[in-house]
């Protein structure tokens, strides 16, 4: 028969059958079954059990008095491998007794017989340690690999969710020789410029850059050469002692100054989509014998992952570089206007990978007027910079064909109708007529400031129809902009960030345009696009500013 005392955490099911199992084997010295209690170890006691080194408790009958449960201070024991202990018990009391003590994934639990009692339970606990020995290395030694991989996937998430190639470059540096514990590691790796042209970088870690200044880039020599060819991965518990070490010129082995390097682990990094080699990590220990064959399975995957983030960064740099040339291909290269100060910029996207589809336009039409646009394509990248070209063109077209603002944005809504892919565009198109009026219309873009002679700027052209593609139908407003008016046109790039929404940018820029001397100039309008976005602006800025400060014609 067996009782049950509480605990914190009940053994899991398979757990509580052996339990069960174990219990009815305490039998009296006639045979009979013997109560027997079940008892969970406080975690300072399962602490202390497997601290010791092992999970199986075998006492001598010397050491029977001096063991008290339920308290279990233990004595210096003898210790073995597994889940389970046989223990013998000494009540003056009650006379002998026996426990045989379990240690699970819950903590542990004694199972106490009081009084005289033979010898089935330990023949029983002997048994379940025979059939299960080495069950628990081989347990650990799996939760050890497992372990390896739980730590090389978090890697892997980190590094191939990484685009930016020199955060890229420096964490998984970081991470492999972590991983490998070497005292310090190198990733050397290829680049191709925009030009065609390779070149070859390296990150460190351990080790500050001023370690490897002075020396040359590594030759492609027979240490080296496995690594920088993709042959395979080389490891040695002494680098300085390997046949192939210290056989050229100029130095036959490190060179002066160079950090001290026994162990030695250099594994390739190769695309997986083109096999190309991209580079190597380097690895190195001033004490031999230090780099395990799971080491250079770690390392493996770590550059295995490294291979692909490299990929992907590359690809994503391409694609960067051409949308930010294509997009730049397409300002427009704005003249002087008599009358007027004009300042236009346009600036890629500085970090992350919002770039392309922002714009400006500067169009003298035939009547005299001078029509100001400023627009946004919805998306981002190549696709983008091409919508938002064609988009500029009908813009430019319909505008010099003498239609208002209001029916250039109906008509390129239209055409918009008869692209293949659904997209939307923002728009702010506005004229300054010969009579120095000024004639806008905006589908959905962000309002524009009117910049007032002596007065607070006023924001016009929020909410009066929706985005080109969407809407079609755009009416005008007028404002006088008489000399000593200025107007400023903007993209979201320059009011929004991650830190800060549309409104709360709006209202900066407009107080931080108020500070500024009129009319605006180049160095101004940098210093505001600085202000307002710290240099770190992640999406494309766009902008245009107008100043009347003067007759406009002769």
């Amino acid at each position: 028969m067996t009782t049950t005392s509480s605990g914190t955490d009940r053994p899991a099911p398979e757990v509580d059958v052996l339990l069960d199992a174990l219990a009815a084997t305490f039998t009296g010295v006639d045979g009979t079954p013997v109560p027997v209690e079940r008892r969970p170890l406080r975690p300072d006691q399962v602490a202390g059990l497997r601290a010791a080194g092992a999970d199986v408790l075998v006492l001598d009958d010397g050491q029977l008095a001096d063991l008290e449960l339920p308290d279990l201070e233990l004595p210096d024991l003898e210790l073995a491998d597994l889940a389970l202990a046989d223990l013998a018990l000494a009540d003056p009391e009650r006379g002998a007794g026996a426990a045989v003590v379990v240690l699970h994934e819950q903590g542990g639990t004694a199972l106490v017989a009081r009084g005289p009692v033979g010898t089935a339970h330990r023949a029983a606990a002997e048994a379940v340690v025979a059939a299960t020995s080495g069950l628990r290395r081989a347990l650990d030694a799996l939760r050890s690999e497992a372990a390896v991989i739980d730590a090389l996937q978090s890697v892997g998430r980190q590094l191939t969710a990484q685009l930016d190639i020199d955060r890229l470059v420096q964490e998984a540096t970081n991470a492999a020789t972590a991983g490998v514990g070497a005292a310090f590691g190198a990733f050397f790796y290829n680049l191709v410029n925009q030009f065609g042209e390779s070149y070859t970088l390296y990150t460190l870690a351990g080790a500050p850059r001023s370690a490897f200044s002075r020396f040359p880039m590594p030759r492609n020599t027979e240490v080296f050469a496995p690594t920088f060819d993709g042959h395979g991965t080389v490891r040695s518990d002494d680098i300085t002692a390997d046949r192939r070490f210290g056989r050229n010129a100029p130095y036959h082995g490190m060179p002066e100054g160079h950090l001290p390097v026994r162990s030695y682990l250099a594994v390739s990094v190769i695309s997986p989509t083109s096999g190309e080699v991209l580079g190597g990590f380097f690895f190195g220990h001033p004490e031999p014998g230090r780099f395990t064959a799971r080491h250079e399975a770690l390392a493996e995957g770590i550059a295995g992952y490294s291979a692909i983030a490299l990929d992907n960064a590359q690809l994503y740099e391409r694609e960067r570089h051409f949308t930010r040339e294509l997009s730049r291909s397409m300002v427009p290269d704005v003249g002087p206007v008599p009358g007027l100060e004009l300042v236009t910029r346009y600036l890629p996207a500085a970090t992350g990978h919002k770039i392309g589809g922002d714009w400006f336009d500067v169009i003298p039409l035939p009547t005299g007027a001078t029509a100001f646009v400023i627009g946004d394509v919805v998306g981002h990248g190549v696709p983008a910079a091409t919508v938002m070209g064609q988009v500029r063109t009908a813009v430019r077209a319909y505008a010099l064909l003498g239609q208002g603002p209001g029916e250039v944005l109906r008509h390129v809504s239209t055409l918009l109708d008869t692209f293949a892919e659904p997209t939307f565009v923002t728009c702010l198109l506005a004229v300054l007529t010969p009579d120095d009026e000024l004639v806008y219309a905006s589908a959905g873009h962000l309002p524009g400031l009117l910049l007032h002679a002596g007065g607070a700027p006023e924001l016009i052209g929020e909410a009066m129809a929706q985005p080109l593609g969407v809407g079609h139908e755009f009416p005008e407003r007028t404002a006088p902009f008489a000399p000593g008016t200025g107007l400023l046109l903007y993209t979201d790039g320059l009011v929004e960030s991650r830190s800060r929404d549309v409104g709360q940018g709006i209202e900066w820029l407009v107080e931080a345009v108020a500070r500024l001397p009129r009319p605006l100039t180049p160095e101004a309008c940098d210093g505001l696009v600085q202000t307002l976005t710290d240099g770190r602006y992640d999406d494309d800025v766009a902008l245009v500013s107008v100043d009347h400060v003067g007759r406009r014609h002769p």
